[in-house]
């Protein structure tokens, strides 16, 4: 006993070291300076290029904000004290920006603590509808722009769990979905009695293989907790606040009004529900109803979607995609698939789109017919309009313009290539607001303009091209020069006069927002936002280009540390960021699409903070995983893996920048995914960082990222890929960091929790941190300034002082 007892108090020490009790941290200061900045504004641009409106933000949640209530129930997170979104990102100030003049101007009336969202314009633009989100719920605002003033037109009545808080009916009235009055009281799912077990059942053996969702529905209760929480009432109310109730109290989940405002589109969701798929694979339908809320037509039924054939190119049978034509009043059109939504299956044609116009009681019409998978459709004029239909295997992407009038005349193949091959881009055809509001392709006479981003093997260049869809004639009107300023075309705003609006930034110059003039190149500025990161604007950048062993071209972002003398060359230690890729083709693998001329913007998960901390940094380094032909990407994702990270080293130590046994590798999600098996097949880390990823592919068994075979048809795959069954090889530290809160498909926190504890139980030095509250992406401030604390310290640790005394973190 007495043995025993010694025993005891010598491991009681190890036993207080396996838990580390440690409040929020700080950063060192060369990290906070850049972590505290201040955000720029979100700017909202009329269709005109005149007026503009100026979001502010918050860079970061606070941590008190992010522990009010939350209820997660089928994919959704609510809180169900606000009804709104739990993870809602606020806007606190609003400001009009006039672009002739260039002057912002503050809006008074608003309110006080806003915390506002659900931005929509009117047709007319001459209002933005918002809420505001109180203690006791939200409220629904209205901005009057030319007044810059801003107005409550209702309580904290609005029910914002669902999509669409919001609608406009006209430019003077809003339709909105509000609490109903006899909301039953949610139940305590943590007090409730259970009054019998839960039972989930597959009669006849349908196979439902559902990616890992999480936050679904559990139980009963949770079920009764999802109708209270879903149910509203949909009100209308003009901007003078007068209101009267427009449709009783159902689970609405899309309110969608006619271009011509005549007509409404609602849908419901029904029962039953599922414990399988989130809210919406249920059954729902989808009504037309007339402005005084009468019914039309019920146009669509779907039932519940727990199963559908193999792949990711598989859909359900019957009408999707339900939406209106943009260019008619009140015309509806969808997709249907002719292959009985199973790619499996050989058929010339994947989807059909069809076509129902007011009254609703005709035959539906056929419009065209696409060869892949129906994307989505551009419309013009009865003649013009553009359809997009892709297929994921091949990565093949098709545009093609048809004739809505006409489904026997042939479409006119605009283009088709590899979606992956950014330098084949033929950019964006060109919209305008039509008569509705709506934004539609700009058509002048058999005249098509495209805006695209030009990138090529001499960088980014974007362009301006005008096209004949009659004689198939290019004609590029506008190509930027390659020059230290990159260039983003962010939309035509008269093409009749060549002007356009665009936005000009470098590495140390903010972006900033332009009109140019095509005819003669004149630049005349809008904006002028100041750098708020001027700690690092002098920061030596440069994208640099290298080869794989395999000759397959790779690049990344290269940073030199503040202050780094290129001329004597003193080897620093290094931190490598990355999130691997799946390619088809080795060309578009090896494509360049980053520029040195692109403006340096830390953010929260950023490594650009570690030039500031004396490494040398090297971003978004390129990590292709490519399986040409029937060859599968990762069946040889780890030798890819370890090639590109061999290639990158090789490439920065061979300027003679680094030493090469001091360099960090990090990621997050997928990277850190790549992150844990990079250290566990490799040498070539001091350290790793692997930010809220996956590590037993087991785990999810019916595909992952860009796997479409399940565990069973491919184990070799799922168990030769996951770094939690190669525990037994980790010899490099590891720090591991998640959410606890992470709502990610596949990133359970319990991937991060059994990976540390299969590390610690076979002796691997790993840390594991978790965020409470925290999602996949993580919000609050006292989070993410403790993860910079927590990443600096392990790299100072274990990176940058590798093989020397340093302090525990």
């Amino acid at each position: 006993m007495k043995n025993i007892t010694i025993l005891l108090l010598l491991l009681f020490p190890l036993f207080l070291l396996a838990q580390v009790d440690l409040q929020y941290q700080t950063p060192h200061k060369d990290i906070s300076v850049l972590a505290d900045a201040s955000p720029a504004p979100w700017m909202r641009i009329n269709a005109k290029g005149t007026k503009a409106v100026l979001l502010y933000r918050q860079a970061y949640k606070s941590i008190e904000e992010l522990s009010e209530t939350e209820m997660r129930l089928a994919g959704l997170r609510i809180n169900p004290k606000t009804n709104i979104s739990s993870r809602a990102r606020y806007r606190y100030d609003i400001k009009v920006f006039d672009m002739a003049t260039k002057q912002e101007e503050a809006v008074s009336g608003l309110p006080k603590n806003a915390r506002m969202t659900n931005w929509t314009w009117s047709a007319d633009q001459k209002y933005m509808a918002f809420t505001n989100t109180v203690s006791t719920g939200v409220e629904l605002w209205v901005l009057d722009i030319d007044q810059k003033k801003a107005a409550r037109l209702t309580d904290a009545v609005v029910s914002a769990n669902m999509n669409s808080a919001i609608s406009w009916l006209d430019a003077q009235t809003i339709l909105y979905t509000k609490l109903p009055a006899n909301r039953k009281p949610l139940i305590d799912n943590t007090t409730s009695v259970p009054t019998g077990p839960t039972i989930s059942v597959n009669d006849g053996g349908k196979k439902a293989q559902n990616r890992t969702y999480q936050d679904l529905l559990k139980n009963p209760v949770d079920e009764d907790n999802f109708i209270q929480l879903a149910t509203s009432e949909i009100w209308k109310i003009n901007l003078s606040g007068e209101e009267k109730k427009w449709m009783e109290a159902d689970m609405y989940t899309e309110i969608d009004v006619s271009p011509d405002g005549k007509n409404v589109m609602v849908e419901i969701i029904k029962k039953p529900f599922s414990y399988l798929v989130p809210y919406y694979r249920f059954p729902s339908s989808v009504t037309i109803y007339d402005i005084n809320a009468k019914k039309v037509k019920t146009v669509l039924e779907v039932p519940l979607i727990e199963d559908l054939p193999k792949g990711f190119m598989a859909r359900r049978t019957g009408p999707r995609n339900l939406n209106w034509r943009s260019d008619q009043p009140a015309t509806l059109f969808w997709a249907e698939a002719l292959d009985g939504g199973d790619p499996k299956n050989d058929v010339p044609f994947r989807d059909a789109i069809y076509q129902l116009e007011a009254p609703f009681n005709q035959t539906k019409k056929l419009l065209t017919k696409t060869k892949l998978r129906y994307s989505g459709i551009e419309w013009g004029t009865d003649e013009v309009a553009i359809s997009y239909d892709y297929w994921w295997n091949t990565r093949m992407l098709r545009t093609s313009i048809f004739n809505p009038s006409d489904a026997n005349e042939e479409p006119i193949v605009f283009n088709e290539r590899n979606y992956q091959d950014r330098y084949s881009d033929p950019g964006d055809f060109v919209t305008k607001k039509n008569k509705y509001g709506i934004s539609t392709l700009e058509v002048d006479g058999n005249t098509l303009h495209l805006l695209g981003d030009g990138y090529s093997d001499d960088g980014k260049l974007p362009f301006v091209d005008k096209y004949n869809y009659k004689t198939g004639k290019i004609e590029r009107i506008y190509q930027a020069k390659a020059d230290e300023m990159l260039e983003s075309l962010v939309s035509a705003v008269d093409m009749k006069a060549g002007k356009v609006l665009t936005r000009l930034e470098s590495k140390n110059k903010f972006p900033n927002y332009y009109f140019r003039n095509l005819k003669t190149g004149r630049l005349t500025a809008v904006t002028s936002f100041k750098n708020p990161f001027e700690a690092i604007q002098d920061v030596h950048k440069e994208v640099i280009t290298y080869k794989r062993a395999d000759g397959l071209d790779l690049s990344a972002t290269l940073y030199l540390p503040v202050g780094y003398d290129k001329e004597k060359k003193e080897k620093m230690p290094m931190l490598m960021w990355a999130y691997p890729r799946e390619f088809k083709d080795k060309s578009s693998a090896g494509q360049v699409t980053s520029s040195p001329n692109e403006f340096t913007y830390p953010w929260y998960g950023s490594p650009i903070f570690w030039v500031n901390r004396g490494y040398v940094v090297l971003d978004d380094a390129a990590f292709p995983i490519v399986g040409e032909g029937d060859d599968k990407p990762n069946d040889t994702f780890r030798e890819q893996l370890v090639a590109n990270a061999k290639a990158a080293i090789d490439a920065v130590d061979n300027m003679g920048y680094i030493d090469r046994t001091k360099v960090g590798v990090g990621g997050h999600s997928y990277g850190a995914f790549m992150t844990a098996n990079l250290l566990s097949h490799c040498d070539l880390f001091a350290a790793g960082i692997a930010r809220s990823g996956a590590y037993n592919r087991t785990l999810t068994p019916f595909g992952f990222q860009s796997e479409e075979r399940n565990y069973w048809e491919a184990p070799e795959v799922y168990n030769t890929m996951s770094p939690f069954m190669h525990a037994e090889k980790m010899k490099t530290p590891l720090l591991l960091v998640h959410g606890q809160a992470d709502n990610n498909s596949g990133t359970y926190p319990m991937q991060s929790e059994r990976y540390f504890n299969a590390l610690k139980g076979l002796g691997a030095t790993v840390r594991l941190v978790m965020f409470p509250k925290e999602s996949h992406g993580y919000a609050a401030k006292e989070s993410i300034m403790h993860m910079l604390w927590e990443q600096d310290q392990w790299l100072e640790k274990y990176v940058k002082n590798k093989g020397k005394e340093a302090l525990e973190p």
